[in-house]
């Protein structure tokens, strides 16, 4: 064996280091799932390093419940597929952990039929049977899942790393509300609960917190991150448009970065106007146009037509949100969160506008993506070793004033 050949292994050894048989990595280098690195002077194949991290995430995306068919098209749709680990490796345990939650809600169901069971025999409900039997024949997209996961991590990884404010979001925006005793505290979308789980030892004894989302897994994934055994907490599946709640329940309502995600804003807005108590806080929090603007000015003038910034942004801003509100509510403040971002590599700011769910992923493959890293490379040597992004969030508050007779 030629020395330099020395850093690969073989077939036989890939095989007997990871469990996998022979025939299996075959089998992936004939479909182009795995190809290795080299061959040598026998044509045998050789594996380096970056071949043993796609391997792995070969593995883990099959735990998941991946095909190979989707699993090739996932690592081939990454633009950064295997150099960096340990992201990778973050981006599988948060699915998983996904998986999991989702596995304990169907659990659950099952349980709920069993007792259901037990309870009426054969006397049963219908109705509430059905619902539990379309509970656990839901079908997660499991390579959706990695997907979203993925540009999660992408966007997590720019802002701890760059951004100037290290307070964090979620710490600044949990201050905002105060320490008042008995609060009744709704969440409307609110994700896998990163707002409270980021916060757990600051949140007051005698509050009391509803979260909910209109996905029942994303709640599932709420319900794990909190882990809460105090009771402070309710989660229930619920859309903003319409709020099972009486009117005047909440002394606080927050849609934490997703009313611009809502068909109908208005009715929404309504909606909370209803259910709050007079005198009761609502806090909208989004961006302004601001907002990242260097990014999108960065992919259009490599290509006019490259898009990162997603237009639903354009619903309801730091801008026109007053307006909107103004509609539902007389007395609104609105709060800015002071924060930039100053970028000296080119690759973790690539990922991020790969991310979302404009079309630069579309364009930045093969050969455009190097070209690409270059340019983003010169532009960061022409701004003196970093590209300045703007980074404008805040939260409008707006309260619900007592009517007067």
């Amino acid at each position: 064996m030629k020395r330099e050949d020395k850093e690969y292994l073989t077939t036989g050894q890939i095989a007997k280091r990871t469990g996998l048989t022979i025939r299996t990595l075959r089998y992936y280098d004939q479909i182009g799932l795995l190809k290795p690195s080299k061959y040598n002077e026998a044509s045998a194949r050789l594996y380096g390093k970056e071949d043993l991290v796609r391997l792995q995430k070969i593995n883990a995306l099959k735990y998941i419940g991946l095909n190979l068919s989707d699993i090739k098209q996932i690592i081939q749709d990454g633009p950064f597929p295997e150099q960096d680990l340990r992201s990778s490796l973050l981006t599988q345990k948060e699915v998983i952990r996904h998986k999991i939650a989702h596995m304990q809600y169907v659990s659950k169901a099952i349980d709920e039929a069993l007792d259901m069971l037990n309870e009426r025999g054969t006397e049963v409900d219908w109705d509430s049977l059905s619902d539990i039997i379309q509970t656990i024949h839901t079908e997660k997209d499991w390579g959706e899942q990695y997907r979203n996961a993925l540009r999660l991590q992408a966007r997590i990884r720019l802002y701890d790393r760059f951004s100037a404010n290290k307070v964090g979001w979620h710490r600044w925006f949990f201050d905002r509300l105060g320490l008042e005793a008995d609060l009744k505290i709704l969440e409307l979308g609110c994700g896998d609960a990163a707002l409270w789980s980021r916060n757990l030892d600051r949140i007051p004894p005698s509050w009391s917190i509803t979260l909910t989302d209109l996905s029942p897994g994303m709640l599932e994934a709420a319900r794990t991150n909190v882990n809460d055994r105090s009771g402070r907490f309710v989660f229930l599946t619920a859309d903003a448009q319409s709020i099972p709640f009486h009117d005047g329940e909440f002394d606080v309502i927050i849609a934490n970065h997703m009313l611009y995600h809502v068909l109908d804003i208005e009715k929404a807005l309504s909606e909370c106007h209803r259910v709050l108590k007079n005198n009761g806080v609502l806090y909208t929090s989004t961006m302004s146009k601001k907002h990242l603007q260097e990014m999108e000015q960065l992919a259009r003038t490599f290509d006019p037509a490259m898009r990162v910034l997603d237009d639903v942004m354009e619903r309801f801003h730091l801008d026109n949100g007053n307006g909107i509100l103004s509609s539902f509510f007389s007395d609104i403040e609105v709060f800015r969160y002071e924060d930039d971002m100053n970028v000296n590599e080119a690759e973790p700011l690539i990922r991020y506008m790969v991310s979302t769910p404009m079309n630069a992923k579309d364009y930045l493959a093969g050969g455009k993506l190097e070209a690409f890293k270059a340019y983003v490379t010169d532009k960061i040597r022409e701004g003196n070793g970093n590209i300045r992004i703007t980074m404008d969030s805040g939260f409008f508050l707006s309260r619900k004033k007592e009517k007067t007779v």
